[in-house]
């Protein structure tokens, strides 16, 4: 059913749609949304909640021209749908379709790439500055930001700016009571207080009927109501946060009701001032699954739905994952020791952590979008006597780098950093790939660095930290976990594992990329070439001897990480060559480019950027051949025959 949905090219399609025509069209809308989780995981319950903000917002604006900034960028299918990209909206992050997150390049439309959150109010206000001080002062700058994203220390550091600035800036709060998991914290019951303050609603109600009584209403007479009515608001102290700190707070309003929402779009227009529009939805709206477990169908596995709206799976349960492990060893070390915490921000979802929310209330801490004071929280309690495991996703642990330096390394506390999502993310894209966490972990003093070669590694890793003394990180990939039929060597810190030598040349896989080293080191002997594979387990402390004896002994050596290769663990043999005087001519990195990576699915990614085990095997041959081992081999061979 896309009768009219079909037929939207631009925004500009909106204006001539009727009030009941667009009520149809986000109809259509919500049913082009289902209809792509019957053919891959995407991010659901919270466009659902956007779709008749969308309209209102495009309708009332014209953001060819306008400035619209959404925060956090997964709630963007809606605009997406109606921008031009209807015809494509089925390729939706998959390899070379369009991103599930605002792209510049896909659309004038999308201004900023956004996937984390916090930065739309930030953002807004310097195109608004930047557009005031280029003469054009009559284009409008919106931010539409969540009730979860509102907590981050960006968002008060911007809306203490605007309100000092004092431009017209209209900020929308999207209120729908979640961040991905219930949102946390005091900011989160005031604007409980706010929703369901029943004198207010009642006066609100009054002046409404007093506004429909007036026999024609001009539009100063009804700016006139509507002023009242918010004078009403402010004398009750409703929104008096927002307001004193120099923002004009208006509402609740219901963000599903489309004529109230274009009303309410059309009178803050007028406000000279920044503005703060308090806009009530409910995620996963018309979708009744969605709606009642909106943290399961924040990214849902595939399904089709039935008759009366019932879910038909469509695909198998996934089998485990490293995040499944890691989840498991933190419940498992919160059970043996009480001195163990876990914090996390705001993905408890993500990182499988709800049973430990369950079986251990008093140790679990979510502090909501907020990953610096998350980690000098964690440092507090270090200092205080405990064991703060931080399990937060390694893209968005780089918004506490600064706590990371001075709070945890520098003083050297014992703090674990569970970095989940590290390496290549599929389709979430550049803005969630891990790719930068072992070259900004490495470089600090005091902090010890793992990646471990399988499920086995990360397990006792994870014991391993706490009861090392100093702070340590563990980077795992967004994968199934594989375990691999080797008798392992005990974790010893700095040290590597020797899976095996090999004549030839040597493989050193840094992470979880060692079972596709193991797999390219069997097809590479099925070919003649003895090749040794060597398990890093520890980007920091190196274990320099074990890394300078296959330099020194292996015709060519090939690094191997889901990693930057700038500043990240090839780079760190590469330095222990050089402080040994060792000649690393002969040695080859495998990586990430010095570029962002795009969506696609991770096997696609990793086969791209050979990573994957006959892209390894390939690079290892070019690697011989540069050697003179493959005519040696050839020669062997012939020899033989």
């Amino acid at each position: 059913m896309d009768n009219l949905l079909s037929t939207i090219q631009s925004p500009r399609d909106l204006q001539k749609l009727s009030l009941a025509q667009l009520e149809q069209l986000a109809t259509e809308m919500r049913v082009a949304l289902c209809d792509l989780l019957a053919n891959r995981t995407a991010h659901f319950a919270s466009n659902l909640g956007v779709v008749e903000l969308c309209l209102a917002l495009h309708r009332e604006f014209d953001f060819s021209r306008d400035r619209l900034i959404w925060d956090t960028g997964h709630q963007i299918y809606p605009h997406k749908l109606i921008t031009g990209r209807y015809a494509k909206f089925d390729t939706i992050r998959t390899k070379g379709g369009l991103m599930g997150y605002p792209n510049p390049a896909e659309s004038p439309y999308d201004l900023f790439m956004t996937g984390h959150a916090g930065c739309s109010i930030s953002t807004a206000l310097g195109l608004k500055s930047g557009d005031d001080l280029l003469g054009q002062d009559d284009r409008y700058s919106v931010a539409v930001i969540g009730d979860g994203a509102l907590p981050s220390g960006i968002v008060f550091e911007a809306l203490n700016n605007a309100g000092g600035m004092k431009k017209k800036l209209l900020v929308v709060l999207n209120d729908n009571k979640m961040s991905i998991c219930q949102r946390v914290g005091g900011l989160a019951e005031y604007l409980d207080r706010l929703r369901v303050n029943t004198m207010y609603k009642n006066l609100k109600h009054e002046v409404s009927n007093l506004i429909k009584k007036v026999p024609v209403v001009g539009d100063q007479a009804e700016q006139l109501l509507w002023q009242l009515k918010e004078s009403l608001k402010s004398g009750m102290n409703m929104g008096m946060l927002f307001e004193e700190m120099g923002m004009r707070y208006i509402g609740p309003i219901d963000g599903h009701n489309l004529s109230q929402l274009s009303k309410y779009l059309k009178m803050v227009k007028d406000v000279d001032r920044p503005v703060l529009l308090h806009v009530v939805t409910n995620k996963g709206h018309g979708f009744e699954p969605a709606e009642k477990d909106p943290v399961y169908y924040h990214t849902p596995a595939p399904f089709r739905c039935g008759q009366n709206a019932e879910v038909i799976p469509l695909k198998k349960a996934a089998p485990l994952a490293y995040t499944d492990i890691a989840s498991q060893a933190i419940h498992d070390a919160l059970r043996a020791n009480p001195r163990v915490t876990v914090i996390t921000a705001a993905m408890c979802q993500g990182n499988k952590l709800e049973r430990v929310r369950e079986a251990f209330p008093d140790r679990f801490f979510d502090t909501g979008i907020c990953e610096s004071h998350a980690v000098a929280f964690a440092a507090g309690q270090a200092k205080a006597g405990l064991r703060p495991i931080i399990d937060i996703y390694s893209t968005f642990l780089q918004r506490s780098y600064d706590q990371i330096f001075q709070e945890a390394a520098l003083q050297n506390l014992p703090v674990t950093f569970m970095l989940d999502r590290a390496g290549l993310t599929g389709p979430d894209g550049p803005t969630h790939h891990g790719c930068f966490d072992i070259g900004y972990m490495r470089l600090f003093p005091n902090m010890t660095v793992m990646a471990p070669g399988d499920s086995g590694d990360l397990l006792e890793m994870v014991k391993f930290s706490l009861v090392h003394n100093g702070p340590t990180a563990i980077r795992y990939p967004k994968a199934s976990a594989e375990k691999l039929a080797y008798d392992r060597e005990p974790l010893e810190h700095g040290r590597a594992e020797v899976l095996e030598w090999g004549d030839d040349g040597t493989l050193i896989a840094c992470g979880t990329l060692l079972g596709e080293c193991v797999k390219a080191a069997a097809k590479l002997r099925a070919e003649g070439f003895d090749v040794g594979v060597i398990n890093a387990r520890f980007v920091k402390p190196l274990d320099a001897e074990t890394m300078l004896r296959a330099l020194t002994n292996s015709p060519f050596v090939v690094t191997v990480e889901e990693g930057s290769l700038m500043t990240g663990f090839g780079s760190a043999v590469l330095e222990a060559a050089a402080d040994a005087g060792i000649n690393a001519a002969h040695v080859t990195r495998l990586g990430i480019p010095d570029r962002f990576i795009e969506h696609g699915e991770r096997a696609e990614l990793l086969a791209d950027l050979k990573l994957d085990a006959a892209g390894i095997a390939g690079v290892c041959r070019d690697a011989a051949a540069r050697a003179g081992i493959f005519e040696k081999t050839m020669a062997e061979q012939r020899r033989v025959l």
